[in-house]
């Protein structure tokens, strides 16, 4: 087993993440709002070239975790980021060292062009990583249309797709994803699951927030629930598949 440690008066069911190096490690992570305590030990591995999906009901901590991590919320406990300790920097520092992150807030810079906006994701215009915009706009035909549109007339789904085209300049080599598919029509489900696919296929790991089970479920390599601001499950989503009794306990309304 892992050497995961969880202060519950249950024991967490959590499979062993394959043997090697974490690229990121997640021990012990609390997190507030105020004297609201959200985040109650959270502990999660994410390998090198892994897509994990992080799977729960609204309000267990998701969101607040992928913040943690990211520093945009104080972490309480230890981020690990390829063995160097990241809880408490900052968060622009932390995406330096090679964390993106996609906010479900969609953020983008309305009165920009796409390709501006695109440009904004290059962390040094002097040493640009291995994407270009280009390249973003030929893996990405909706967005090749409007390259020269102002963003803020692009759909849900586009604006979605600029986000994680914006962070992929930055040459991450992990990428955050929170709630891609909120809100979004079936249809570009599927194609904002199809971009999420092309991205781990380019060997950039994945942390995927997401409520969808079958985005997830079709993407990831490994799954974790969370229940109650802490990680209740852990196993190959063929293991998953196969627990009614989680679905049922942590996910199901």
């Amino acid at each position: 087993m892992s050497d995961f440690h969880v202060d519950t008066a249950h024991t967490p069911d959590i499979a062993p993440p394959p043997s090697g190096e974490p690229m990121l490690k997640v021990s012990d992570l609390h997190a507030y709002y105020g004297k609201s305590h959200v985040l109650h030990g959270v502990n999660m591995e994410i390998m090198p070239g892994e897509v994990i999906a992080l799977l729960g009901r609204n309000g267990v901590g998701r969101s607040t975790t992928a913040k943690a991590i990211m520093g945009e919320v104080t972490p309480v406990g230890s981020v690990k980021f390829k063995g160097q300790e990241i809880g408490g920097m900052p968060n622009h520092k932390i995406a330096r060292l090679g964390l993106g992150y996609v906010p479900e807030s969609r953020d983008i810079f309305p009165t920009m062009t796409v390709r501006q906006n695109l440009m904004l994701g290059v962390k040094d215009l002097r040493n640009p990583g291995k994407y270009d915009v280009d390249q973003m706009l030929d893996m990405f035909p909706n967005l090749r249309s409007r390259a020269d549109n102002m963003a803020g007339v692009l759909s849900g789904g586009e604006k979605q797709m600029l986000t994680m085209c914006r962070t992929l300049m930055g040459d991450p080599e992990l990428i955050i994803i929170d709630e891609p598919t909120e809100g979004l029509a079936p249809k570009i489900v599927q194609q904002v699951g199809d971009m999420i696919a092309e991205i781990a296929k380019s060997g950039v790991s994945i942390l995927l927030v997401e409520q969808k089970l079958s985005i997830a479920l079709r993407i990831a390599n490994r799954v974790y629930v969370m229940g109650h601001g802490e990680i209740v499950y852990g196993g190959t989503p063929a293991d998953f598949k196969t627990r009614d009794d989680v679905r049922k306990e942590w996910l199901e309304v």
